[in-house]
C-alpha cells in the first residue's frame, strides 16, 4: 500500500523557537493515524506545519508524491489537504448550508453527502454559525473539511470539551468517514483509548520528536507504554498529570 502522505526530517516552528526536530512519519492511503502526546509537545504544531501555517525550518511533506512545503496554505487545500483546527474556525455570520457551499469544491462529498452524514446539520442549515452548539459547531468544522473533497483530513481535538453523548456521534461519523469512506486521517485527540478505535496506527511526539510507533490495537492494551509517555491509567490521567 502507497503512501499518501509522508513526511521526512522535519522542521519547524515559531519565530526563533523550534518546535519540531526531525519528525518522520507517513499514512498509507485509506488509513488513520492517531497523534498522540503530552501538552506542549509539538502535535498541533505538526498539523499547522503540514497546513502551512508554521516557520518551515527543514524537510519535506510529499502528499501523494507532490511537496508542498513550497505551497501556500490556500494551495495546499486544493492539493487536498482538509483541516479540522481546534478553533473550528466556521463563518460564524454564515447559516450552515453557507459555511459549507462557501468552500466547496467538485467531488463526491456535496450537500446530501455531509447531511447524511450528520443530520443534526441538516435540521439547522438555516441557522447562523453562532446559534450552534459547541458540538454542533465541530460537526460544521468537519463538514466545511469534507466540502473540499480532500485527500487527507487533519484533525485537531475534534472531541474537546465536547458531552459524551457528543463524542459519540463523531466518533461514528470519523469511523464512517476513515473506514467506509476511505479517506486518510492525521487525528490529534486527547482521549488516547477513544482515538484509538477508530485509527489503524499511532505515534507519540515528546519534545517534537516521534518517540514510539505502534499499531494502534497494540497501543490501546499497552498499558505501561501509555503510562510512560502519555500519564495514562486504567484509571485515566495519573494525578497531577495535564489532560493533553
Amino acid at each position: 500500500m502507497s503512501d499518501l502522505l509522508a513526511i521526512e526530517n522535519l522542521s519547524a516552528g515559531y519565530g526563533e523557537a523550534t518546535v519540531l526536530s526531525g519528525v518522520s512519519l507517513s499514512i498509507p492511503q485509506g488509513q488513520a493515524l492517531a497523534l498522540l502526546g503530552r501538552n506542549g509537545m509539538g502535535k498541533t504544531t505538526l498539523i499547522n506545519t503540514i497546513v502551512g501555517a508554521t516557520r518551515y525550518r527543514g524537510g519535506s511533506i510529499m502528499l501523494d508524491g507532490k511537496e508542498l512545503t513550497s505551497l501556500r496554505s490556500d494551495q495546499r487545500a486544493s492539493a487536498g489537504v482538509g483541516w479540522v483546527p481546534q478553533e473550528r474556525n466556521i463563518f460564524k455570520s454564515l447559516t450552515v448550508e453557507e459555511n459549507i457551499t462557501a468552500v466547496a469544491r467538485p467531488g463526491p462529498w456535496g450537500l446530501d453527502k455531509i447531511y447524511a452524514l450528520f443530520p443534526r446539520l441538516k435540521e439547522r442549515r438555516r441557522n447562523l454559525g453562532n446559534q450552534l452548539s459547541g458540538g454542533e459547531q465541530q460537526m460544521l468544522a468537519i463538514a466545511r473539511a469534507l466540502a473540499l473533497n480532500p485527500r487527507i483530513m487533519l484533525l485537531d481535538e475534534p472531541l474537546e470539551g465536547l458531552a459524551p453523548i457528543l463524542v459519540e456521534e463523531l466518533l461514528a461519523a470519523l469511523r464512517r468517514i476513515i473506514r467506509e469512506e476511505g479517506i486518510s486521517a492525521l487525528l490529534v485527540e486527547q482521549n488516547a483509548q477513544k482515538i484509538l478505535g477508530v485509527t489503524d496506527r499511532a505515534v507519540i511526539l515528546e519534545r517534537g520528536l516521534v518517540v514510539h510507533e505502534a499499531g494502534s490495537a497494540a497501543l490501546k492494551a499497552d498499558r505501561a507504554t501509555l503510562e510512560t509517555y502519555l500519564g495514562v491509567t486504567d484509571a485515566g490521567p495519573r494525578r497531577g498529570q495535564p489532560r493533553h
